[in-house]
């Protein structure tokens, strides 16, 4: 069968795709930008057509005529105060696309909408499946809540929040209800109800065995790590100081932390069905769903992080950065003979996440802290294999927008927050390792932010270019 996939780049597709693969299915991925999505990446290639398309673009969205069923994993939570507008648009766009079609089902994942007050956040989702229903395809809707895997957004903020403090004074919606569910079991949702007609025009909530406050689920995750945590509860943390604290202390962004916040003043507790006993599918319990994203983490089997999903301008369009500019910039250029070349290219393809960046790390840590301070991504997104990394992903506060380890190179762009334009860049030809930073200012700001900066660079980036080459020949 012919399967369209839109979001094909996020967190749950990224997921999906090998598993409709390994069944035989022809894909077609839609992508805002093409060339953020990576085929070798998969095991059978040769099945995957790879499309580009805006959601918010009726005009770009051109979908094959013999498409037998379509995915609609597109989600805007992290994108401001419109989100909710955008989905509605967005899934707008796509019902007018896919109607032109021959597809007999759409599978739509949501969120749990079960309480009588929803947040900004929840209210979006459910409009969001409004309209998918307002068209001629049959729609199938999952309807999940915290959805705990390796890389998810809730399970990394989990993480961040037990592994950072010992101690945590929080917000009195620790006390919500949810019922989470592992990713294993969202992805075998969503592949059973294929073309499964009793599930036309009907949605389904999706949930794991255990019905559990963030506080509980908080303290088992510690548990499973084995790590004693103790945790406060106060009554007088407003939302918005409740999106800083989550902002600060997790890898999130600011406009991802209010909306999650917001929807965590809300129960996401499950309507019981019968579709996983339908589809035999086993309710994987939350310690156990913990137990085996870190079995992943550890195997470095990490397929898909939700941080690769959202970013700044680059994760809208990374081939508009692949041109690094010549003219109209400040660089930083250096070189050096390293005696291995393999080592040293090793080294570039492994840099920041737990390797740090070589030289100066407490620097770099504080450049981080002070992005976060004026609302940017900050230092701790990581990256999510600590030897591979390929094009689209993030790689702490810069997005990966070239990788070739067969060239040797990797091109990054910054999503730090700054008054311009920057790019990293390393190569490593034959013996001569290269390293070129480029800053494109924004105005006099911008050209008194480089040479602020000057100094830092000179320690920062010849340091750094000198562990990356490896002992002096």
């Amino acid at each position: 069968m012919k399967i369209l996939i839109t979001g094909s780049t996020g967190y749950i597709a990224q997921r999906l795709i090998p598993v409709l693969l390994e069944k035989g299915h022809s894909l077609v991925c839609v992508s805002r930008d093409a060339s953020r999505f990576d085929k070798s990446l998969y095991s059978h290639p040769g099945q995957i057509e790879v499309l580009e398309g805006d959601m918010l673009e009726e005009k770009t969205l051109s979908f094959p005529d013999d498409t037998d069923a379509a995915y609609y994993l597109v989600h805007s939570m992290s994108s401001g105060k419109d989100f909710g507008k955008m989905e509605e648009k967005s899934a707008r766009n796509f019902i007018t696309a896919i109607g032109r079609t021959q597809a007999r089902q759409v599978i739509y994942l949501s969120g749990i909408v079960n309480d009588a007050k929803l947040s900004p956040h929840l209210a979006s989702r459910k409009k969001v499946e409004d309209t998918l229903n307002s068209g001629t395809v049959p729609v199938t809707t999952l309807r999940a809540g915290i959805i705990v895997g390796s890389g998810s957004a809730s399970f990394e903020i989990i993480r961040d929040l037990v592994e950072k403090l010992p101690v945590m004074v929080a917000p009195k919606w620790l006390r919500t209800k949810c019922q989470p569910v592992a990713i294993r079991n969202v992805i075998q949702f969503l592949s059973g109800v294929l073309l499964q007609d009793y599930t036309y025009r009907r949605h389904f909530d999706i949930y794991g065995p255990d019905i559990l406050t963030y506080k509980q689920m908080l303290l088992q995750f510690a548990e499973v790590r084995g790590l004693k945590r103790s945790i406060l509860t106060v009554p007088v943390m407003t939302p918005k100081l409740s999106s800083f604290w989550l902002y600060f202390v997790t890898s999130t962004s600011y406009p991802l932390a209010k909306n999650l916040v917001d929807s965590m003043k809300v129960d996401v507790v499950a309507e019981p069905n019968d579709l996983s006993s339908k589809l035999g599918i086993t309710l994987i319990p939350y310690k156990e769903a913990i137990r085996i994203a870190f079995d992943k983490i550890e195997q470095k089997m990490v397929l898909s992080t939700w941080k690769d999903a959202f970013g700044g301008p680059s994760s809208r369009r990374i081939s508009q950065h692949v041109q690094v500019p010549e003219f109209g910039v400040f660089t930083d250029k250096k070189s050096t003979t390293t005696k291995t070349p393999e080592e040293a290219v090793n080294r570039v393809f492994s840099i920041g996440g737990e390797s740090g960046w070589y030289y100066g790390n407490w620097l770099w840590g504080f450049r981080g802290f002070l992005d976060k301070l004026f609302g940017g991504v900050g230092l701790n997104r990581g990256r999510k294999n600590p030897v591979n990394i390929s094009t689209g992903e993030t790689l702490d506060f810069w997005r990966v927008i070239y990788s070739n380890r067969k060239e040797q190179r990797l091109l990054l762009y910054a999503e730090m927050k700054l008054p311009g334009e920057a790019w990293l860049e390393f190569t490593v030809e034959g013996d001569k390792v290269k390293q070129v930073a480029t800053f494109r200012p924004l105005g006099i700001a911008g050209r008194l932010y480089w040479y602020a900066m000057l100094p830092f660079h000179y320690f920062i980036f010849g340091g750094m270019i000198r562990k990356i080459a490896g002992p002096p020949r």
